[in-house]
């Protein structure tokens, strides 16, 4: 079977790496400019929940470019306690972010 996006478009887009279930570790990396990763998410591992789709990279768009080729953003979900050390909250809470595949690698 093969996996959907959520919701399609038309951007010639990098393919898919990754699917509902894969383990991924967001990189850490701190370049300059307009970032859609939040600073506290990188170099945690989480679990992609699913594909969105394929969409124009931010970083690019905030740089007067084209974006593309557009890239596979998926929503991830990371286990609160794993991301602070001292999270309060139940064990299972989590937290779902959206990252492009570009700073996501297999965990």
């Amino acid at each position: 079977m093969t996996a959907r996006p959520q919701y399609a478009t038309d951007y010639p887009a990098a393919p898919a790496r990754f699917a509902a279930g894969d383990r991924v570790r967001v990189r850490r990396a701190y370049p300059l400019g307009h970032i859609r990763t939040p600073h506290y998410i990188r170099g945690q591992t989480g679990v992609i929940e699913r594909w969105c789709g394929n969409f124009p990279v931010p970083e690019e768009l905030a740089q007067m470019r084209t974006g593309l080729p557009a890239q596979p953003l998926y929503r991830v979900r990371f286990v609160q306690r794993e991301v602070w050390a001292d999270y309060r909250g139940r064990p299972e809470d989590v937290i779902e972010i959206e990252i492009f595949q570009h700073w996501l690698e297999a965990a």
